[in-house]
């Protein structure tokens, strides 16, 4: 299964320049747990629930105080919607992140999320199924 069957293709995201606070009201309002940061329209970081607690305890200042891009989680890690999805996982775990920005010819094209890959369990189950019974089959073929 690849990146682009299960990523989310409708991405919520904020300019750099907004504070803390204007992309905490955005993930409200859209009911996610992070907001990519974008300058130019080019994805640069994304900020996480974490970034924004880590944020608000260390600097000790409200929300409506700190920029943004300052919070933000950097560099940006990404994965192409042709990865596969235990490519993504791979990369999730080396880098110690639960989302990717899914990124195609400098492009933001969609997001994917352990809670996407989580949610399609099913679907690497019986995936997976497939795959053993067609290589019994073509065992069974040569034998």
């Amino acid at each position: 299964m690849l990146v682009r069957d299960l990523m989310t293709r409708e991405v919520v995201t904020c300019d750099a320049g907004v504070t803390v606070q204007d992309a905490a009201e955005v993930m409200l309002d859209a009911d996610i747990g992070s907001v990519l940061i974008t300058k130019g329209g080019t994805p640069m970081a994304i900020l996480t629930e974490t970034d924004i607690v880590h944020a608000g305890a260390v600097t000790g200042r409200g929300f409506d105080d700190i920029p943004v891009d300052k919070a933000a989680s950097h560099p940006l890690r990404t994965v192409a919607p042709d990865a596969t999805v235990r490519a993504a996982v791979t990369r999730m775990n080396d880098r110690g992140v639960k989302k990717l920005p899914v990124v195609e010819d400098a492009e933001l094209v969609g997001i994917v999320t352990h809670g996407d890959i989580v949610a399609h369990y099913s679907d690497f189950v019986r995936e997976a199924q497939q795959l053993d019974a067609s290589a019994s089959e073509w065992e069974s073929d040569r034998g």
